[in-house]
């Protein structure tokens, strides 16, 4: 199954119990995010380290491995669907990942409510995806 991630959906990445990075090792589950995102994580790199209570060496090393789990695509790679994402993304912030969900038809993974009040993109929460029975399934192996 492909999903786009959303930025704060990556931010959990960094929490010690993170459901992210369970179903990062599902191999039916591949995940992909606008590259712009792993910026995001850069800038808000000193409030994830203090809200984790992470070092900035474990920091480093958790987006590194962010970064080859999670296929980031460049902007050249959606651009072509940006006009028709910003007539249906209710948040200005999100058009990109719609733009990327358009580009690979598939689900969008996050717990913005207001993403879902638009019929184009199916959107996801966690907890979606959690009584989804395959991620169930696997979380109990």
């Amino acid at each position: 199954m492909r999903i786009i991630v959303d930025t704060n959906i990556l931010f959990s990445f960094f929490w010690k119990k993170s459901i992210l990075k369970e179903l990062l090792n599902n191999p039916s589950l591949e995940l992909f995010s606008p590259e712009f995102a792993l910026e995001e994580i850069k800038k808000y790199k000193n409030e994830i380290i203090k809200k984790t209570k992470i070092s900035e060496d474990e920091f480093n090393r958790l987006r590194k491995e962010l970064a080859v789990l999670v296929d980031f695509l460049s902007l050249e790679e959606y651009h072509e669907f940006l006009k028709k994402a910003i007539l249906i993304c209710p948040d200005p912030n999100d058009i990109d990942f719609f733009a990327l969900a358009l580009k690979l038809e598939t689900t969008l993974w996050s717990n913005d409510l207001r993403l879902k009040k638009q019929e184009v993109i199916n959107v996801m929460t966690t907890k979606d995806l959690l009584n989804n029975f395959e991620f169930l399934d696997y979380l109990e192996k």
